[in-house]
């Protein structure tokens, strides 16, 4: 297989181990460039491997905090791999157009370490599946559709976003011989596809077990049950009210009625008096006018 590369290079050994290397170490440092780890780190300060499922990857990414942000985890992932790619496009075409598509499994193999295992973030990466079907995708349009197409299917039939990464792992050496049936391409694709399925084991075990998490727009729902669930104050004032109502009516109304006693009590006494009071005034203005018609006989 060494010869192979080295006739269709058309250059000496030293000169394709320099190109092999430099596209190695740059696809390796762009896909250290973690999306998710960034974008929660650094924006929104709460890194994305201490919730959910502790990966560094899209999906956890989208479970944990979702809104607009996830579409920079995926524009970041992916853009990664693209330049990965196209870097190894152009140094392999300047070489021998032959080694071009050695070149892109090269390059996505050392930007899949990168994410996987990122030397910048404690080698504590993703699983590589954004970035894998970029890469797909960038390889052939026949591997990116078996890949890609099972994928779909699998996640949305079952949704078990891992069940169809499994299924990408596994399928990207077997479509990759079917296209080429080269053997350095297909050992390649098998590293990248084992990487993959390496990375899914914990998922593999628990979708035997029956405990894997089904992919779900938490986010939404949990905003929904927000906006309707009362908030705690209004249930803790609400309690009080239903607490504190019937003892109050129920000490409140013998009070009321003793108080209303005391007020009829009060009116009739006050009436008893202004009768009295009438009936003494009318006594007196009757011995007056009986003093004056005496008076006036007199």
């Amino acid at each position: 297989m060494l010869n192979y590369v080295l006739d269709s290079a058309h250059v000496s050994g030293g000169w394709l181990a320099l190109a092999a290397v430099g596209i190695a170490v740059l696809a390796y440092f762009l896909g250290c460039f973690n999306g998710a780890v960034v974008v929660s780190r650094y924006i929104l300060r709460d890194d994305v491997r201490n919730h959910g499922s502790g990966n560094a990857g899209l999906t956890n990414f989208y479970r944990t905090f979702g809104g607009p942000l996830t579409l920079v985890v995926i524009l970041s992932d992916a853009v990664k791999a693209v330049v990965a790619v196209l870097f190894a496009m152009w140094i392999a075409g300047s070489i021998s157009p032959e080694l071009i598509t050695l070149s892109k499994y090269w390059a996505g193999l050392f930007c899949l370490l990168g994410h996987m295992f990122p030397v910048t973030f404690q080698f504590r990466g993703g699983k590589g599946i954004l970035s894998g079907g970029t890469i797909a995708l960038m390889i052939d349009w026949r591997v990116a559709l078996v890949v890609w197409g099972g994928f779909l299917i699998l996640a949305i039939a079952t949704r078990y976003v891992s069940l169809g990464s499994c299924w990408a792992g596994l399928s990207f050496p077997f479509v990759t011989w079917f296209v080429y049936q080269d053997e350095l391409i297909t050992v390649l694709a098998v590293i990248i596809g084992g990487l993959i399925l390496w990375k899914h084991r914990g998922n593999m075990v628990r979708i035997a077990k029956g405990t894997e998490s089904k992919f779900a727009l938490h986010k939404k729902k949990e905003a929904e049950a927000e906006s309707e669930a009362p908030a705690p104050s209004e249930e803790i004032g609400e309690t009080v009210e239903e607490q504190d109502e019937p003892e109050t009516s129920a000490d409140q109304e013998p009070a009321e009625e003793e108080h209303a006693d005391q007020v009829e009590e009060e009116n009739s006494e006050q009436e008893e008096e202004s009768s009295t009071q009438e009936e003494a005034s009318e006594e007196v203005s009757d011995d007056q006018e009986d003093k004056k018609l005496q008076e006036g006989e007199a």
